[in-house]
């Protein structure tokens, strides 16, 4: 049955209303980042003017170069890449692991450990603060980097990361690991040479969250690190804020700077994480 002209017409107003909508959602939410670029370029006086300027006068380069004389910026940023590196890829493959035995190794108490897993999610990451602190003072390992990646491939972030990727994994064909089985394959070969590649779309929504959380975090550091050459860069942009007052246009320089990383990761894995959160659920 073919589609009327006047259908054909409504559907495609239908859709221009949809994409104006979003288009102008979408420019509401670019307000914040416009207005943090433009005072990233301004000068101190020139950033409380009235009325507001969202284009500066005079563009004040400079500001960007101050930052890495100002701080260690340059070591707060490498803390921060390999901390986020090391973490999503320890997380990625833990989590998988754990995620295709959920979904498709059969053992007594599946169901009941996989919920005990979830309920670790609910328990407020303050509450645990005081004892995860206490335990890596015992160990010796505060003011390392090892409690910034230990907590959260096996924390909250790890169970979330199960999670995802259980979901994708469920919905494999158990077909395919009965062919692979019959072909002498052992689970980890189904795991590592079939199951992994399939998840690609559930990797990359869990790499996007992962990296995301881990790179924005300011409370673990915060009590966990304390020499400034160990910092990370939420940590180091509170150096712009001190009692007599915050250098906005220092600080907005480095934030800046600071969310070109998350920008990246988003879109080169944009395509498959599109496919992930359709795939696992978490649209729901």
């Amino acid at each position: 049955m073919k589609a009327t002209p006047d259908f054909r017409a409504r559907k495609a107003l239908s859709a221009a209303g949809v994409y104006a909508a979003l288009t102008a959602i979408s420019l509401v939410m670019l307000v914040p980042f416009l207005w943090m670029l433009s005072t990233s370029f301004k000068e101190p006086q020139a950033i409380f003017t009235y009325p507001p300027q969202l284009f500066p006068s005079t563009f004040k380069w400079e500001n960007y170069v101050d930052v890495f004389s100002l701080i260690p910026f340059e070591r707060f940023y490498f803390n921060s890449v390999y901390i986020s590196l090391v973490v999503v890829v320890g997380t990625v493959f833990f989590a998988s692991l754990a995620g295709y035995a959920f979904a498709k190794i059969p053992f007594w108490g599946r169901n009941v450990v996989f919920l005990v897993l979830l309920s670790a999610m609910m328990i407020p990451h303050e509450v645990t603060a005081i004892p995860m602190f206490l335990f890596m003072r015992d160990l010796n390992w505060i003011d390392t980097h090892l409690p910034l990646i230990l907590l959260p491939i096996f924390g909250a972030g790890g169970v979330f990361g199960i999670f995802v990727m259980r979901q994708f994994f469920i919905t494999v064909p158990t077909e395919l690991e009965e062919a692979a089985m019959i072909d002498g394959c052992n689970r980890f070969r189904i795991y590592w040479q079939i199951m992994l590649p399939i998840a690609k779309p559930g990797m990359a929504t869990l790499t996007i969250f992962t990296f995301v959380t881990v790179w924005n975090e300011f409370f673990d550091p915060l009590i966990f690190i304390n020499t400034r050459e160990l910092m990370t860069l939420p940590l180091g942009l509170s150096l712009f804020t001190d009692e007599v007052g915050t250098s906005w246009h220092y600080l907005m320089s480095a934030t800046v700077m600071a969310t070109v990383p998350l920008l990246l990761v988003f879109f080169m894995a944009q395509k498959r994480f599109i496919e992930g959160v359709a795939m696992t659920g978490l649209k729901e």
